[in-house]
């Protein structure tokens, strides 16, 4: 059998996402609770299941993938890449 999958609220996983930004550019840059609501608004983030209140909840390689793809399309905006 697998080992579970962790599951992390909405603040923990733009915690996990302002930790990869810093360490993947470099900069003190922060990935606000705000920001995984709306990656989950436009579909860069689904959710992996839903906390005892409803509100979701999202597994580790999901946050990661949205925040790298995040990141390639922010550097593209400002003409970083």
């Amino acid at each position: 059998m697998g080992r579970p999958t962790l599951l992390y609220t909405t603040a923990q996983a733009a915690r996990h996402a302002t930790e990869w930004r810093r360490f993947g550019t470099g900069t003190p840059a922060t990935v606000t609770p705000a920001a995984v609501r709306k990656w989950a608004s436009r579909g860069h983030l689904d959710p992996a299941g839903l906390d005892d209140q409803g509100h979701p909840l999202y597994a580790l390689p999901d946050i990661a993938r949205a925040e790298k793809a995040t990141r390639r399309r922010a550097l593209r905006l400002v003409g970083a890449q």
